[in-house]
């Protein structure tokens, strides 16, 4: 069953068309990942998604109701939820406060919102440092601050704009581990990443962006050999190289 139908999503900005009759679905407990080269427009269709951007044309269609064009904090809190490529926690406030303002959005009760807290400080690895300032964080502790956040407002879809950027190997398979736990738990998730080591092992399908457009849709071992693909992140010189064997890295 599809939590998230995106069906021909248009966005321009004057002349650019940032996303081109965009249609793809997210099925109920799968992750899904969202990849392709600077400028593809995945951060664009994540801010229509999430109410940011009302889409030029096109529908979206969230647990079967239409969300489009909805303000983000209805969106939310329907249960789809995201985080941002650039993290900006409040950076006054420890890490426990900047969590529950994310618990607040579905736990009037406010016992209950420092209990939702407490639990995602501790799914992302956050007890240590519960009591620190948000600013004075490493990345890494930022990227899982930020995940804690949106986790505590209790989604049915979690959005994660490059969540493993700028994070090292030790990090990064940490954060895989947390979205695989979040999975299990029940939560879909739709992920937008350039470090394809970090979503290839773990999504269930890849949709593919170029120029706005999409031009690929299928599982992670398909999409890894997808010509169109190859092309889109290393051009068509070495795209050729590439599949020829002569000379080429690996797709991302």
């Amino acid at each position: 069953m599809s939590l998230l139908e995106v069906r021909e999503l248009t966005m321009k900005f004057g002349e650019l068309v940032a996303n081109d009759r965009v249609s793809f679905s997210v099925e109920e407990g799968s992750i899904v990942g969202l990849i392709g080269p600077n400028g593809a427009g995945k951060t664009t269709l994540f801010n229509c998604i999430s109410g940011l951007y009302r889409p030029t044309g096109g529908r979206i269609l969230f647990g079967g109701a239409d969300i489009t064009g909805l303000a983000p904090y209805r969106i939310a809190r329907m249960g789809a939820v995201r985080t941002f490529q650039v993290v900006r926690p409040l950076k006054e406030m420890t890490v426990f406060d900047n969590v529950l303002v994310g618990a607040f959005l579905k736990c009037p009760d406010s016992g209950e919102a420092f209990e939702r807290a407490s639990e995602c400080i501790r799914i992302c690895n956050l007890e240590s440092v519960r009591e620190r300032p948000a600013g004075d964080l490493p990345i890494g502790g930022k990227k899982r601050l930020e995940l804690a956040r949106a986790l505590a407002a209790r989604p049915r879809l979690l959005m994660l704009d490059e969540v493993m950027a700028g994070l090292t190997s030790t990090e990064m398979k940490a954060a895989m581990d947390v979205i695989l736990r979040l999975r299990e738990s029940g939560i879909t998730l739709m992920i937008v990443e350039h470090v394809m080591e970090g979503i290839m092992p773990i999504a269930d399908k890849i949709v593919v962006l170029e120029g706005g457009v999409k031009i690929a849709e299928d599982i992670p071992l398909r999409i890894a050999g997808d010509e169109r693909v190859i092309v889109a992140y290393l051009g068509a010189k070495y795209g050729r190289r590439f599949r020829t064997g002569k000379e080429g890295a690996p797709v991302g």
